[in-house]
């Protein structure tokens, strides 16, 4: 009985089917109800795509950073410890949207610092048991690059957090030594970084932002002290890990 009915069932759709191909009007009615379901499929998946990818790919920011290191160092010869000053710096930066959620960002400033030491013994040149060496000033450009991901990312929502991490590679340069010592070098040094911040929309294209990083940043330094003793070289391994806490407005495009 099911062979019977699927019989039936093939015979007819061959009679349907050859009514529809030798009648010029039903062909053409069936070509153009099928080219246009292709057409509508075509433009419906287009319009899919546009939307999964209708969303501004750059930003650029402008940002007023406080730069808070969180030093600590292992100083040879005469020990003691370490003391970088903070500063306060423009900051320019930019981010590339690779989708909705997730982007890079690059960060460009710098900062310079006041360096000395803690409570260093320099009895043995005949100086006091605990003594802060003056150690000049420096000044750090910290090239960043993060990989964040961006939560909200619908453009109804005016509150965007997002998180990233990344690495960092800070360049020493324009070392002043100051007025003890005769010459102070810091090595160029790799570290990583991680972040944590937000964007609250104006409109489609302005915001403001809040954006913290940490950067886990370790150095090694040597002192020229020949002025004050013969062949006097001293050592340190200075972690200085700053806090980069900005504040800022930027635009979308």
């Amino acid at each position: 009985m099911i062979n019977d009915f699927y019989q039936s069932l093939c015979f007819k759709l061959k009679l349907f089917l050859d009514v529809i191909l030798t009648n010029k009007k039903m062909k053409k009615i069936v070509f153009a109800l099928v080219a246009t379901s292709l057409l509508m499929t075509t433009v419906t998946q287009a319009q899919e795509e546009i939307k999964n990818n209708d969303f501004k790919r750059w930003q650029v920011r402008l940002r007023g950073i406080a730069v808070v290191p969180n030093e600590s160092a292992n100083i040879g010869i005469i020990g003691g410890d370490v003391a970088i000053s903070n500063a306060f710096v423009p900051e320019l930066d930019f981010t590339y949207f690779f989708t909705k959620n997730f982007a890079a960002e690059l960060i460009l400033g710098t900062a310079k610092h006041d360096v000395n030491t803690v409570g260093s013994d320099i009895s043995a040149i005949g100086g006091p048991t605990s003594f802060d060496v003056d150690l000049g000033s420096v000044m750090l450009l910290p090239p960043t690059l993060t990989a964040q991901y961006h939560f909200f990312p619908l453009k109804e929502k005016k509150f965007k957090p997002y998180v990233g991490a990344g690495i960092n590679y800070t360049l020493f340069y324009n070392v002043k030594e100051g007025d003890v010592v005769k010459d102070v070098e810091y090595d160029n040094a790799i570290g990583f970084a991680a972040q944590i911040g937000f964007d609250v929309m104006f409109d489609d294209t302005f915001f403001v932002n809040f954006d913290v990083k940490r950067l886990f940043l370790k150095t090694d330094v040597s002192v020229n002290a020949t002025n004050l003793a013969e062949g006097l070289i001293i050592p340190a391994q200075v972690e200085i890990n700053p806090w980069i806490i900005g504040l800022g407005f930027g635009m979308k495009f």
